[in-house]
C-alpha cells in the first residue's frame, strides 16, 4: 500500500495528523476511559465507548485507503491502538468475570488473555523485523477476522456483566451464554491461527 500522496508537482507525503491518525488517537483515549469504567461497574457506558472506539478502527482504515492518507505514523499508531483496546479489555474482563459470570467456559479467563497478549507481542516483533528488512507485513484477512471475534467477545462480556449487575439474582439468558461461548472461543482459536499464519509468513520472508 502506498504511503505517499501524489500531486501535480510530484509526490508529497500525507501530513501525520490527518483524519485517520486523529481517529486512532481518539480510539486510544476512548480505550483508557473504557478501562476506567469497567472496574467501577459502569458496564453499559463501557460497552458504548468500546463500540465507538472499535468503530473508529474501521473508519480510519477506510478513510486512509479512500483518500490515500496512509502514513508511516498511521501504520504504527493504528495497530498499536487496536492492541491497547483489545488487550486492555481482555485483562480487565478476565478479572471482572472470574467471580461473577458462570459457567466458566462462557468467560474470558486469564490464560486466554495471555494468549491474546502473547500473540500481539509476537506479531509486533515479527512486523518490526520484517519491515526493517524491506518486506511487507500487512494485516491478513484472518487477522481482521480475529479482531471481529475479539470485539464481539468483549461486547458480549460487557453485556453479561451489566445484566448481572442490574439483576444480580437472575441467570444470564441462554442466547447470551451461547453468544459468549461462541465469540470467546472463536476469538481464542482465530488468535492462535492468525499468530501461526504470521509466523509462517515471517519464516518464508527469511528464507
Amino acid at each position: 500500500m502506498p504511503i505517499a500522496n501524489s500531486s501535480a508537482n510530484g509526490p508529497a507525503k500525507s501530513p501525520n495528523w490527518n483524519v485517520p491518525n486523529i481517529l486512532s488517537a481518539i480510539r486510544l483515549l476512548l480505550s483508557f476511559v473504557t478501562f476506567a469504567l469497567i472496574p467501577l461497574h459502569f458496564y453499559w457506558w463501557a460497552l458504548f465507548l468500546f463500540i465507538v472506539a472499535a468503530g473508529t478502527d474501521w473508519i480510519d482504515g477506510w478513510w486512509a485507503r479512500r483518500f490515500n492518507q496512509v502514513t508511516q505514523l498511521g501504520r504504527i499508531l493504528d495497530p498499536f491502538c487496536d492492541k491497547i483496546l483489545i488487550c486492555g479489555s481482555f485483562i480487565l474482563l478476565a478479572v471482572e468475570m472470574r467471580d461473577h459470570v458462570e459457567p466458566w467456559y462462557a468467560t474470558i479467563t486469564g490464560w486466554m488473555t495471555v494468549i491474546v497478549i502473547g500473540r500481539e507481542m509476537l506479531v509486533t516483533a515479527l512486523r518490526s523485523f520484517i519491515e526493517q528488512s524491506g518486506g511487507d507485513f500487512s494485516a491478513k484477512f484472518v487477522g481482521k477476522l480475529k479482531m471481529v471475534f475479539q470485539c464481539v467477545a468483549v461486547g458480549a462480556s460487557l453485556v453479561a456483566l451489566a445484566m448481572l449487575d442490574d439483576r444480580p439474582q437472575d441467570a444470564l439468558p441462554t442466547w447470551l451464554i451461547w453468544t459468549l461461548v461462541m465469540s470467546i472461543w472463536l476469538a481464542v482459536i482465530s488468535t492462535v491461527q492468525s499468530g501461526i499464519g504470521y509466523i509462517q509468513a515471517a519464516a518464508k520472508a527469511l528464507i
